[in-house]
């Protein structure tokens, strides 16, 4: 008897460890883009630090994206069973502060510029100070992106028990940090990793790894520089889309837009299904720009008013 009821528990768990292997699988895919956007942001965020602490900051920006989903996700748990209407307002003004983020990295580029190239003349308390400052900042973002990452997953298991949909939601919320942070880590020190070989190739007179490293060491400046763009872009993707499909009637007019641009290039099926496949994205890109614009224009007065009557 004993023996039939183990063997029945373990079935059970079998079946629950099933259930959550198929669900995670599902949320994983439908979350690949936030996620890859989450790569580029963050890996962005980071950048402009000095070499010796590269690591240490994608290391604390990897504890507060923890810190950040282990609030998230029993809230989300708790607001989708007891508020379920508070969910979209919250995605809504993370989506706006996106692109209000992005708007700033752009319009506000010149000052950034200025901070990185007097970098170098930075006291070591002014150093510490921009690293905390880069830090929270890092944080902040990564907070916005994780509730997008966390309430995707949520959608996707809706209909699951209360432990399953927990367990889901955990197991992305570590994958997620891991595979994003220990890919952000990788590519600040890509250079470093570049240098090593160089030198490993001089030492044994290995004129392959002299290569790899100086094509290492080459591309490294590069890539920083794409994943800005790709970074700040990603921003206006997410916050536009976000909007998109938090506000109906802007969902509404961008699709029938999109349908409008596709009928130009209807004939041709590829070009047709290219159409439709990149309009979208770039559409709400533009309306993330448009936006964030707005916003950068307008919190700078808001904030002018509050300090006068201060």
């Amino acid at each position: 008897m004993a023996g039939a009821s183990l063997l029945a528990l373990l079935d059970d768990i079998t079946a629950l460890l099933d259930d959550v292997a198929l669900m995670t699988k599902t949320a994983a895919s439908k979350t690949a883009g936030v996620l890859g956007d989450d790569l580029a942001v963050n890996a962005e965020q980071v950048t402009g630090m000095r070499a010796e602490r590269e690591l240490p900051v994608v290391w604390a920006v990897a504890k507060g994206s923890m810190i950040n989903k282990a609030i998230i996700v029993p809230i989300a748990l708790l607001l989708s069973a007891f508020l379920p209407w508070a969910i979209l307002p919250i995605l809504m003004f993370g989506g706006l502060y996106l692109c209000f983020e992005g708007a700033e990295k752009i319009f506000a580029s010149d000052h950034a510029n200025t901070g990185k190239e007097s970098l170098n003349s930075l006291s070591a308390k002014e150093l510490i100070t921009f690293e905390k400052n880069k830090i929270k900042g890092a944080i902040r973002t990564d907070f916005v992106l994780s509730i997008e990452i966390i309430v995707i997953t949520l959608g996707t298991v809706a209909n699951a028990s209360l432990l399953n949909q927990f367990t889901v939601l955990a197991l992305i919320a570590i994958v997620a940090t891991v595979g994003v942070y220990g890919i952000v880590a990788l590519i600040v020190k890509l250079d470093d990793a570049g240098l090593w070989l160089f030198k490993q190739g001089q030492q044994q007179q290995n004129n392959g790894y002299e290569k790899i490293g100086l094509i290492l060491i080459n591309s490294a400046p590069h890539l920083m520089k794409l994943l800005t763009v790709v970074g700040t872009v990603a921003m206006f993707l997410v916050g536009g889309g976000i909007l998109s499909h938090s506000i109906d009637i802007i969902g509404e007019y961008l699709s029938e837009f999109n349908h409008f641009l596709t009928q130009f290039v209807v004939n041709v099926s590829w070009l047709a299904s290219l159409t439709n496949t990149i309009m979208p994205i770039l559409l709400n890109g533009l309306l993330g720009l448009v936006a964030g614009g707005l916003l950068f224009m307008i919190i700078p007065k808001i904030q002018n008013i509050f300090t006068r009557r201060a």
